[in-house]
């Protein structure tokens, strides 16, 4: 198997000091802990432990909140291109850091006093990790469809139903579960629930096509019962709950998917300059060339269009469309790139003995989880309409 090299520097505009050596912290941990073993733990279906134990303790999973709680307190436009150099080395912990860090959120932004100092210290140090419990068989983009219910009776919610496509899943110390706790859209409520929750039990892991070191599992409430001060927000607030905490989270997957073309690029790059055919390096010839250029193009305007979302974010303005174009653009473009990647390597860029297919394979997931590129298309298309 030939060795992960990993990326290149990429030359970044941070707005601090702080930021640039934040961004070197994570490159150099990055390099030194995640590079090494990506490969053999994807292949092996390994869960990362020890990568997740040395990003908490380099403080790198509370990157975006507050310090009152433990945070790093940094712009949206840093954290995401920490994601982005995590995703680069290995693209299944990319993820799991930014769901993690969706799994704050509504804690953060709507969670009491007693909530945030009751779970949050813990989670943003990654003491704890958090997962974001959604989608289900039947409703996956359409999150209006869901039927799990948790009924009041007394202190606590009992909960029946089962959710799907977890991240974390059977792993994940706490969840947010979103559960209808009446009719319509204004009927879904957020719950905050415990691994260990009685009647709470969780399925196999996907037998997934990459990411496979981090399981994503179903999971079933049995009339789980949970205790009613873990509500967040208040009943039939559910939705307006997951889907702020969505567009946050559609950055997240943009920023990994623009790691995952980066490492695609730079590998093509890389073997190009090394492989010859009729006498010279295959970068040499034109029509090659011209695909790395696009490649490159693609990698930098996927960038640019996550940073150019999040600079919204941090400067408190509307950035609901923006995140959707971000996903859909940054998405799109990994997986041409990566696609490309295998093309450049031919026959070598079919085997498991090259990275470049690994990274195909981890594309194409992120054109479809945290709302599929379709979804992303319909949210742009009615905020145009809606401008006239």
């Amino acid at each position: 198997m030939a060795t992960e090299r990993g990326p290149r520097p990429v030359d970044r505009l941070l707005p601090t000091d702080e930021a640039h050596d934040l961004i070197e912290l994570t490159r150099d941990i990055a390099d030194k802990t995640l590079a090494p073993i990506a490969a053999e733990y994807e292949k092996a279906e390994k869960y990362p432990d020890v990568a997740f134990a040395t990003l908490a303790k380099a403080g790198l999973l509370g990157l975006p909140y507050p310090e009152e709680w433990g945070g790093g307190a940094q712009p949206y436009e840093v954290y995401l291109q920490v994601l982005e150099e995590i995703a680069a080395r290995w693209a299944a912990v990319g993820v799991a850091v930014s769901v993690h860090g969706l799994s704050c959120h509504p804690l953060v932004n709507f969670g009491t006093e007693e909530q945030k100092q009751r779970w949050l210290p813990s989670l943003l140090a990654g003491d704890t990790i958090g997962a974001y419990s959604l989608s289900e068989p039947q409703a996956g983009s359409d999150a209006a469809a869901l039927t799990c219910r948790a009924v009041r009776d007394g202190d606590d919610y009992v909960v029946r139903g089962t959710k799907a496509w977890i991240t974390h899943g059977g792993i994940a110390d706490v969840y947010n579960l979103f559960a209808r706790t009446g009719e319509g859209s204004k009927g879904v409520s957020c719950l905050l629930v415990d691994r260990d929750t009685d009647g709470l039990s969780f399925g196999k892991p996907e037998d997934k096509m990459g990411l496979r070191a981090v399981p994503t599992a179903a999971a079933t409430y049995d009339d789980a019962r949970v205790p009613a001060d873990r509500l967040v927000g208040t009943e039939g607030q559910g939705l307006q709950i997951a889907f702020s905490a969505l567009d946050s989270g559609r950055l997240g997957i943009a920023a990994v998917a623009t790691g995952i073309a980066q490492a695609a690029l730079d590998e093509a790059v890389r073997y190009s300059q090394e492989r010859e055919t009729f006498g010279k390096k295959i970068a040499d010839h034109q029509g090659l060339g011209f695909v790395l250029a696009d490649m490159a193009a693609a990698v930098d305007s996927a960038r640019a269009t996550y940073l150019d979302a999040a600079r919204r974010r941090d400067a408190g303005r509307q950035y609901s469309r923006a995140a959707s174009v971000a996903k859909l653009v940054a998405t799109d473009a990994a997986m041409k790139v990566t696609t490309d990647a295998v093309q450049v390597l031919g026959g070598n860029g079919y085997t498991t003995d090259f990275p470049a297919e690994r990274y195909m394979r981890e594309a194409k997931i992120t054109q479809i989880f945290e709302g599929t590129n379709q979804i992303q298309r319909l949210v742009i298309s009615r905020t145009l309409a809606a401008s006239f």
